[in-house]
């Protein structure tokens, strides 16, 4: 019989699972990122322990997977003093003419479309040292960037 029509089973023809990616450097988190990655866990886990389903039980193990090495990889950074804009710091800059805010966070905590976007963006590693009045290079552009003003994101209390 031709190899073409053999079929061993449903499973052989869907899409593999991966393992999600794990971001590449350290894994730098705010007090609410930590937290959000340890309320994401639990969850996980009370999913894995009430799930019956082989499959979805399969992709919850491997959700919980990734975020319990989150979790146990997760560096909190001293909290910085808003003189310069650093990991945790909300900073307001002219982009090109443009005035735009957002906040430097962990990988797992950045979300664009609410200004907050990971320390390893681009535009974050562009901003990263600069004072108020400093101009800083972007896109291949000379002094595109100029920082107006830089506070601390506020840190949860313990």
């Amino acid at each position: 019989m031709s190899v073409a029509f053999r079929r061993e089973g449903d499973d052989e023809h869907l899409e593999p699972k991966f393992e999600h990616p794990i971001p590449v450097g350290p894994n730098l988190v705010t007090a609410r990122g930590l937290q959000r990655i340890k309320d994401r866990v639990a969850a996980l886990q009370a999913e894995v322990a009430a799930l019956t389903d082989e499959s979805a039980l399969k992709i919850a193990k491997r959700d919980l997977r990734y975020w319990n090495t989150r979790q146990s990889t997760a560096e909190l950074p001293p909290i910085p003093n808003g003189e310069k804009v650093e990991f945790g710091t909300r900073v307001t800059f002219l982009l090109n003419g443009r005035q735009k805010t957002l906040s430097i966070v962990g990988d797992d905590e950045a979300d664009p479309a609410h200004a907050l976007v990971s320390f390893s963006a681009p535009v974050s590693r562009a901003l990263m040292g600069l004072q108020p009045g400093d101009l800083g290079d972007f896109a291949d552009r000379e002094d595109a960037i100029e920082v107006l003003s830089i506070e601390v994101v506020a840190q949860p209390q313990d």
